[in-house]
């Protein structure tokens, strides 16, 4: 067994030994750097010469890319100027809307002052006309109407006293409501309070007209008003009473 190891080691078929000379690494990669970088060129090459043939060109699309950059910039500094011009449009809308709205306001209550001028005007032509007792009191053209907001009324008319010759009245005026709240109804009586007592005096010769405002809780629902006028006698008795309904 021995003797057939050492015969295959040291016989003609033995393995055969080869001696190669030694080369340093930075030989071997100084030799191989520039084929690397001759295949990488050659890729490159390759690589542009197919972006080119099939038509894209770097140097035009690097021009195409810096023109498309100074539109977008035109374009966003055209769009920031049109909505700078659309808010200013905006806003002068706004402010001819709030002034016909204000025209509007203003023309409807003119309309509404000439058409009660017109009204007192054939008002007093019939009163003159008429041939009333010295000193008689009446209440003309009652209205109750709600007012803008929920629970407020307003009460207008005319306190009127006949005669070419009458002494000026001086007394007070009251207005009772009627209100009806979770299914009760009840009574309120304006003034509520001494202090606004000063509203409701009367002072005049021939007539004065009365428009006074009335709040009520916004649960209730108010049914009518009667207007009481009182002298300065000292009476509790009214003078006149008249009582109307909302419209």
């Amino acid at each position: 067994m021995m003797y057939r190891k050492l015969k295959r080691k040291f016989s003609i078929d033995a393995t055969q030994l080869s001696v190669r000379p030694h080369v340093a690494w930075y030989v071997r990669w100084s030799i191989y750097i520039p084929f690397v970088l001759a295949a990488i060129g050659m890729a490159w090459w390759a690589y542009d010469s197919g972006l080119e043939f099939a038509g894209f060109h770097r140097g035009q699309t690097r021009q195409e890319l810096e023109e498309l950059h100074t539109k977008v910039d035109a374009l966003t500094q055209e769009n920031a100027l049109l909505n700078s011009k659309v808010a200013q449009y905006e806003q002068q809308i706004e402010i001819d809307h709030a002034s016909n709205a204000e025209t509007a306001k203003q023309l409807k209550a003119l309309n509404d002052d000439n058409a009660h001028l017109e009204e007192d005007l054939a008002f007093f032509q019939n009163l003159t006309e008429a041939k009333g007792k010295v000193g008689e009191l009446g209440i003309h053209r009652l209205r109750l109407d709600p007012d803008s907001m929920a629970g407020e009324y307003r009460v207008r008319f005319l306190l009127v006293q006949g005669g070419q010759r009458a002494k000026a009245f001086i007394g007070t005026y009251q207005l009772v409501g009627t209100i009806v709240e979770n299914g009760q109804r009840t009574n309120v009586v304006f003034p509520e309070n001494q202090a606004d007592s000063a509203q409701f005096k009367l002072d005049f010769k021939y007539y004065q007209r009365i428009e006074q405002s009335l709040h009520i809780p916004v649960s209730a629902q108010l049914e009518s008003v009667q207007v009481r006028v009182f002298d300065n006698s000292g009476t509790r008795e009214p003078k006149v009473r008249q009582s109307v309904a909302p419209t």
